[in-house]
Parts: structure tokens; C-alpha cells; sequence
């Protein structure tokens, strides 16, 4: 198969020797330019798919595969037919209890608020968060006493520690006892716990959540049989899409059923639209990068001049000359992209095996993580070829008009 015309003639002019040397200077810069903006794009988005992953991990420990809540109100009894069809379905692994409200701690002398969680004993058996401890045991009953696993920060501002046998006090306004003016007080409920413990998984859980057993938040909402949540883990290699669609036929209108992205749907919005913003900048800079090609075209034109007069006299089309110099320009961005998805690429599984460049301060990760995805490959080298072309085309233009 034999390639057109101007192809041909593209090829042999990007690699034929100039008469002009600073041609294949300009060239060569050119290609080493948009090499260069390709493996940034590759590196950093690289780079940015390994920290969306690591807090990605971070959530799947502290948030589950689904989690089920009422669609209005604050809390519901699990006791109807349709939450049965869960502890039968095979899919499911565990299935948890959980009641979580906003309450006001005491510790000594220090006070704070918090999101407190009361989770049943399938929760304190199963949950990752064993593996993010600091201090202490992820125990929540010991020796016939109820304990508490405290965020570090949250540890941390109230001088909270398990090394010490002094309880924090939990208070709570109650919903059932009428409000005193004189005595606000008396409408308070009040629970101890005993500190078992730290856990360090991500500044906002750090600084925030504490853990109890689901009896002492119910003894304190005054519940019964209610919770909050119920939060699912599957088994593995189940399609949690699936899984979700499902649930929903059968529990209706009346439940909120959401998978791990629903639940943090604001955070993973603003982790896509972080990355596509970069994606632009870097695309952007590859642009500016792009307008080098125009020096080496420009210079190209003048040099080819008597070519293109020749093959004018000989009957070749008005578009040819002007083909043959946007296909130029196109191959010298097509061959730095090429360059530099192999740059990339090479630099990205190097880090990812021998983690070179490491991470500043204390982190969970030495190294600073990389992944590699193949839609990014697509979106880099659609933008960047989109770019040289566009590039590319307008010194051809200004040939086409002489």
C-alpha cells in the first residue's frame, strides 16, 4: 500500500537532512518540547491517580461497600421483612448496626464536640479499622466495661488517653425530659466511657469520630431497637452496582441506598474535577510548547520554496504544499508525544517499584503512590495531538494563501 503524496514528502522532509542546520535544531527542540509536556502529563496524573487511590482506601475503612438509611428522618427499626432478604442474600458478607449523632464530651478538664458512632459487635470484630490503630485496642468492651476508640487529633485536643483509668463523659440533650431554664443540666443524659484506644485514618476522622458500643448511644438517645444505619460489606468480586439496584427494589422509597461514591458523592466530584482542571493546565502548557513547531515550519517553508514551485509547475494541486507542511508539523508533535509517553511511562513504573521520590513528613505512604490508567493515555494523546495539529495548521494556512 502505497502512501499519498504528501505524506511521503512529510516523512522525507522530517527526516532528510537540512541544508540549514538551525532547522534541525529548531526541530529537535520541538520534539524535546512536547516530549517533555507529555511525561508531565503522564507523571502528574499519574501521581494523581496513586493519592485518589490511597484515599479511596483510606474511606473503604472507615465508610462500607452500602449503606442504608431512612430517606426521611434520623433512624429507623431494622425489623421488616425486607431487611431479612439481606441476612439471606449470599452477596452480602456482614451487615452491621450503627447509630451516630453529634455529642459534647467531657474529659478532666477539657471539653469538645464529636461525631460519636455506636456500632454493634459485627462492626468491633470486622471493621479495618483494627489495622489503624495508634495507641491502645480496637476493644470496645473489657473486663465488663465499655470503651472507646477516639480519632487521633480528637485524642489529641482533649488530652484523652488509655493509659489512664479516668472515663470520658458523653452528654447528651434528652429527647423526652422538658427543657429547665433554671436548670439546664437536668435535661441532659450522661454516659461513661474508658478511652481503649487511637485511630489514625484522615485528617476530617481524625478529627472527629470516637467509637462506642451501639448500647451506650442507645442508653443515651434513649433507643430501643433503632439505628442510624445499616452498613454492608460484601463479599468479593461482587458487582456492587448490582448489588445496590437490588436493594433498592426491595426496600422501596422509604430507604436511601448508597454505594461507597454516593456516600462521599461531594469528595470524589471534587477529586474528578481537580484532576480535570490539571489535565487542562498541563495541555495548556503543551500548547505553548506546541508554537515551537511554528519556528521549525516557518523556517521549513522558506527552505522548500523552489520545491514547492516545482511541483506547482508540474500540475500538483493547490492544497499539496499546504498538506505536506501541516503533516510535517504534526509528525514532529506525533514523534515527541511518543517520546514522551515512553518517558512517562518508564519514570511511573520505576517510582512504583523502587519508590525513589518519597513522601515529605509522616504519611502512610514512604513514597509518593503512581498509578497508571489507560484512559489517561487516551485523553493525553488525543489532547496533545489535537494540539500539534491545530498548531500545525497555521503556517500551512499562510502557505496556502501565497
Amino acid at each position: 500500500m502505497r502512501l499519498p503524496l504528501s505524506v511521503r514528502f512529510a516523512f522525507r522532509y522530517l527526516f532528510a537532512r537540512k541544508s540549514h542546520n538551525v532547522i534541525n535544531v529548531i526541530s529537535g527542540i520541538s520534539v524535546a518540547g512536547m516530549a517533555v509536556g507529555t511525561a508531565a502529563l503522564v507523571i502528574i496524573l499519574s501521581v494523581f491517580n496513586g493519592f485518589n487511590d490511597l484515599v479511596s482506601e483510606s474511606l473503604g475503612e472507615i465508610d462500607p461497600d452500602i449503606r442504608i438509611t431512612p430517606s426521611a428522618g434520623k433512624v429507623f427499626t431494622p425489623d421488616s421483612l425486607a431487611f431479612q432478604t439481606l441476612y439471606d442474600d449470599s452477596r452480602i458478607a456482614s451487615i452491621s448496626s450503627v447509630i451516630e449523632e453529634q455529642v459534647f464530651l467531657s474529659y478532666m478538664d477539657n471539653q469538645g464536640i464529636c461525631i460519636m458512632r455506636g456500632v454493634d459487635e459485627v462492626y468491633e470484630e470486622e471493621s479495618p479499622l483494627k489495622e489503624r490503630m495508634l495507641e491502645g485496642e480496637f476493644a470496645l468492651h473489657k473486663n465488663r466495661r465499655t470503651q472507646a476508640v477516639f480519632g487521633a487529633a480528637l485524642a489529641y485536643n482533649l488530652g484523652i488517653t488509655h493509659r489512664l483509668l479516668t472515663p470520658v463523659d458523653i452528654y447528651y440533650p434528652s429527647r423526652t425530659a422538658p427543657f429547665s431554664v433554671q436548670n439546664p443540666s437536668a435535661s441532659l443524659r450522661q454516659q461513661k466511657v474508658f478511652p481503649a484506644g487511637t485511630i489514625s485514618v484522615n485528617a476530617d476522622v481524625d478529627a472527629k469520630l470516637a467509637i462506642v458500643p451501639i448500647e451506650v448511644m442507645r442508653e443515651l438517645l434513649e433507643y430501643e431497637s433503632e439505628v442510624s444505619a445499616l452498613e454492608l460489606r460484601l463479599a468479593p468480586e461482587v458487582d456492587t452496582k448490582a448489588v445496590v439496584k437490588d436493594i433498592e427494589a426491595v426496600m422501596g422509597p422509604g430507604f436511601e441506598v448508597k454505594d461507597r461514591i454516593r456516600q462521599n458523592d461531594a469528595l470524589y466530584k471534587m477529586m474528578r474535577y481537580e484532576k480535570l482542571a490539571i489535565y487542562l493546565i498541563l495541555i495548556f502548557v503543551v500548547i505553548i510548547i506546541a508554537f515551537s513547531v511554528l519556528s521549525s515550519l516557518t523556517m521549513l517553508i522558506i527552505e522548500k520554496e523552489q520545491d514547492m514551485e516545482t511541483l506547482r509547475s508540474l500540475g500538483a494541486p493547490e492544497g499539496l504544499t499546504s498538506r505536506i507542511f501541516r503533516l510535517e508539523g504534526w509528525l514532529i508533535t506525533l514523534l515527541g508525544m511518543v517520546a514522551g509517553l515512553v518517558i512517562g511511562t518508564v519514570c511511573v513504573l520505576l517510582q512504583q517499584k523502587f519508590g525513589f521520590i518519597q513522601m515529605p513528613g509522616n504519611f502512610a505512604v514512604s513514597a509518593y503512590p503512581v498509578i497508571l490508567k489507560a484512559s489517561d493515555f487516551l485523553y493525553i494523546i488525543l489532547g496533545v495531538a489535537l494540539a500539534g495539529y491545530g498548531v500545525a495548521c497555521i503556517p500551512s494556512v499562510k502557505n496556502q494563501g501565497r
